[in-house]
């Protein structure tokens, strides 16, 4: 079906309210009504088939930097290759838009699914409108795009579409996120709500620079009750300040057992049904979790941070995790570390992703 067609279909049966005369304006009348509500909506597919027969548990969580073919397979495979939904968020005086991409992949390469739905925000506003959480309530998998997860944060916190969201993960449907995406797919998330990215080596000067922004009840996926994630993980160095969201976030949770997981580019961490996590297949890079065994000695504004035995452990293919207890099998590498005045105490696996320089980023 083409997709001007299929875009008037669906907006049809979502509103239920569009009058003959209203639709003959065409694709331009309604991209416009959708850029005034503030959102842009995209389609693939026939929104109006049923909805998938099964449904099943699966979290795809993506690095970014490049696509792994596999994880977004897994998405679609678990949406029972019924209807898809692509999310992403822009600036409210943003031109920036997506085009749909991600939909035609989803129908052509991933799939096929029944549809593929884009809305990208660009306003708050739009997480109130009707349409857009009937498009939500009707997914049978969700993929949160990159971008900046500020705007995440800012545009849907307090909204329908954040009860939208949860209702999703209550029902154990499948999601996924990559890059900005991910990085709120966690419980606890780091929001970036300065506007920058926060480097390792200001956060562990400072744990508590004022980029250090933390979020801790926005999204609540199962088995991730306890975890906090980092993306572009070792490209972009961000070892240093993983481990210090951990530590802020344990002494402000100091009943909470809190870990994080980073993915590499161009890498996926597939958790099934049973909490079990591994890399999908085709990944360039590793999944790393990061453990502290002991609360941070010295974590005070203004001063480096000082934090003894954090395990990092490194998986490959080959690597599993169970979320639920923390227990790995086959590491690709491990090693138990510290944080002294900021800096490393020893040589070891994790001393590139604390020490080098950044890689400049290739996208957001």
């Amino acid at each position: 079906m083409p997709a001007c067609f299929a875009l008037l279909i669906a907006v049809v049966v979502l509103s239920g309210c569009m009058s003959s005369a209203r639709c003959t304006q065409g694709c331009a009348s309604l991209a416009h009504d959708f850029r005034a509500a503030g959102f842009d909506y995209y389609v693939q597919g026939d929104p109006a088939l049923p909805r998938a027969a099964h449904t099943s548990f699966q979290l795809a969580l993506m690095g970014g930097g490049g696509l792994v073919d596999s994880a977004y397979e897994a998405i679609a495979r678990h949406a029972g290759n019924g209807h898809i939904v692509v999310l992403r968020v822009v600036a409210e005086d943003s031109d920036d838009h997506d085009s749909g991409d991600y939909g035609r992949l989803f129908v052509t390469r991933w799939g096929p699914v029944a549809s593929a739905q884009t809305l990208v925000f660009h306003r708050r506003a739009a997480a109130y409108d009707p349409r857009v959480l009937a498009i939500l309530r009707n997914a049978d998998g969700i993929f949160l795009a990159g971008g900046d997860q500020g705007n995440y944060i800012r545009y849907w916190k307090g909204t329908p579409v954040q009860d939208a969201l949860n209702a999703h993960l209550r029902a154990h449907r499948p999601i996924g996120g990559s890059s900005a995406g991910l990085a709120i797919l966690g419980h606890y998330s780091y929001t970036s709500l300065d506007g920058g990215s926060m480097e390792s080596k200001l956060a562990l000067r400072d744990p508590f620079n004022a980029g250090v922004t933390l979020e801790d009840d926005f999204l609540h996926a199962r088995y991730l009750e306890h975890v906090i994630t980092d993306t572009h993980f070792s490209r972009r160095a961000r070892l240093g300040r993983l481990i210090v969201f951990l530590a802020r976030l344990n002494q402000s949770h100091p009943a909470g057992g809190i870990f994080g997981v980073g993915v590499d580019e161009r890498s996926a961490l597939l958790v099934d049904a049973q909490g079990i996590g591994r890399l999908a297949a085709g990944s360039q890079g590793s999944a790393w979790c990061v453990l502290p065994q002991q609360p941070a000695r010295v974590l005070q504004k203004g001063q480096p941070l000082s934090i003894a035995a954090v395990r990092i452990v490194r998986l490959d293919q080959g690597s599993s995790i169970d979320l639920a207890t923390r227990g790995i099998r086959a590491p690709g590498a491990q090693t138990l570390d510290a944080i002294e005045a900021g800096a490393p105490t020893q040589d070891s696996i994790a001393t590139p992703l604390l020490t080098r320089d950044i890689v400049p980023p290739d996208e957001s």
